[in-house]
């Protein structure tokens, strides 16, 4: 089977591995990829996620018989409609499925329509209103912009005063003509969920809670993800049993019902309140650094799993994981979420994957000669499976000392929940 990963992140590294390791490939190929990407696949550096018709033209070219896309952006551009059109299997949801991640709005609307959990919300395209509606609702209070917001757009206001200053930053950051969402604030401990689906068939595929803050003790600003770890144990086989038959097959069906199937990985952020579970929202594609932990913990083959989704026959697969667990800690360079400097030589890695069970992931880098150079903000994931979490931690913390990069920096304390110690 040939293959065409589109993406270029630790992520779709991560991807890569897992799907390389399968007797059903046949030839490899990425756009744009990364070095560790290139390890396995054949990367096409210069062509653009947005340039649909290139991405066609080499999928013809190259006889592909699967496209995985690894980002959410090319989805809410519709790159699965578009190949879809030219008889191309493709995973990962059409544009109109893909509006779950795309707008919150959408997902919101979904989930007052068909009685899924959520935070109560108000929705609003005038500022005063919204003002008046934070007034009346008081803090704490969550406040989104729409749209895709590239981990941003989210602020949490512990007080009126912050959310009344808030409304005009996320007015300000979705532009003209936007909407904001005033939702609820949820009280709980959030928990990454992740399923398979292929219509209205859905096949769990692990849980994971990650860290957004940058530096230890979840201090600092929020970030795309500083490390991950799976399973979380605070997501026991009852909450999964409520969150299958409370919020994910009732998105299917809607979504199935509305002829619009969803096909791909949907990632559910939950908030386990003592209600029970509850939606935060929707990404439609695997998270960033979740992904890399559910790779090493896949038991078995990923490639005809994804086909299946992709051609509708996932209720012919079965998904099984490891009961070890796996964990991430994300190198990333000094400065990042704020700026950052590019172009820093990195060493080690062959050391830190030497540890047993441990693996790095290409995020942020690039080829310079015979060199690894960082190339953005988020730049590794060393990443480690163990008997548990704490032997997972202790091969992945091993394994980041060995690399050898004075430029970047990580969290110390990475599953600490699990643990059940306090932050340092």
């Amino acid at each position: 089977m040939n293959v065409l990963l589109l993406g270029s992140g630790g992520r779709e590294h991560a991807l890569a591995w897992k799907l390389a390791q399968s007797p059903l490939m046949g030839a490899f190929f990425a756009v744009p990829g990364n070095p560790g990407i290139a390890e396995h696949a054949t990367c096409f550096e210069n062509i653009p996620l947005t340039d649909h018709d290139a991405i066609v033209a080499l999928c013809g070219a190259e006889k592909i018989d699967l496209v995985v896309v690894g980002p959410e952006a090319p989805l809410v551009d519709g790159i699965a409609d578009r190949l879809i059109a030219e008889g191309i299997p493709v995973f990962g949801p059409r544009q109109v499925a893909a509006q779950l991640e795309g707008s919150k709005l959408f997902t919101k609307e979904l989930c007052k329509a068909h009685d899924i959990p959520t935070a109560a919300f108000g929705r609003f395209d005038d500022r005063e209103q919204a003002r008046a509606f934070v007034r009346r609702q008081g803090a704490p209070i969550v406040l989104k912009a729409d749209g895709l917001m590239a981990g941003k757009g989210v602020i949490v206001a512990l007080t009126l005063e912050e959310a009344l200053d808030g409304v005009d930053e996320v007015f300000d950051m979705g532009g003209i003509g936007t909407e904001i969402l005033i939702e609820e604030f949820l009280e709980g401990e959030e928990v990454s969920f992740f399923c398979l689906v292929d219509g209205e068939t859905v096949l769990p595929f692990g849980s994971a809670q990650d860290h957004k803050r940058a530096f230890d003790g979840d201090e600092g600003p929020n970030t795309g993800g500083m490390g991950a770890y799976s399973p979380a144990p605070v997501f026991t086989a009852e909450l999964e049993r409520r969150t299958l038959h409370e919020i994910i097959r009732p998105t299917a069906r809607a979504l199935a019902d509305a002829d619009s199937p969803y096909r791909g990985v949907l990632f559910a952020g939950l908030m386990l309140t003592q209600q029970g579970p509850k939606l935060i929202e929707y990404n439609v594609r695997f998270g960033d650094p979740e992904c890399q932990v559910l790779m090493l913990r896949l038991d078995g083959d990923l490639l005809p799993l994804l086909h299946a989704v992709a051609t509708g026959q996932l209720e012919n697969q079965d998904i099984a994981l490891k009961p070890e667990a796996a964990i991430t800690v994300v190198l990333a360079a000094r400065g990042y979420p704020g700026a950052y400097e590019k172009g820093s030589r990195i060493a080690g890695i062959g050391a830190a994957e030497s540890i047993p069970g441990a693996k790095v992931f290409h995020a942020g880098t690039k080829r310079s000669g015979s060199d690894i150079v960082a190339n953005g903000g988020r730049v590794l994931n060393v990443t480690a499976i163990g008997a548990n979490v704490a032997e997972a931690r202790e091969r992945a913390y091993d394994a980041a000392a060995r690399i050898d990069w004075p430029e970047g920096f990580y969290r110390t304390d990475i599953a600490w929940r699990a643990l059940g110690a306090e932050p340092t």
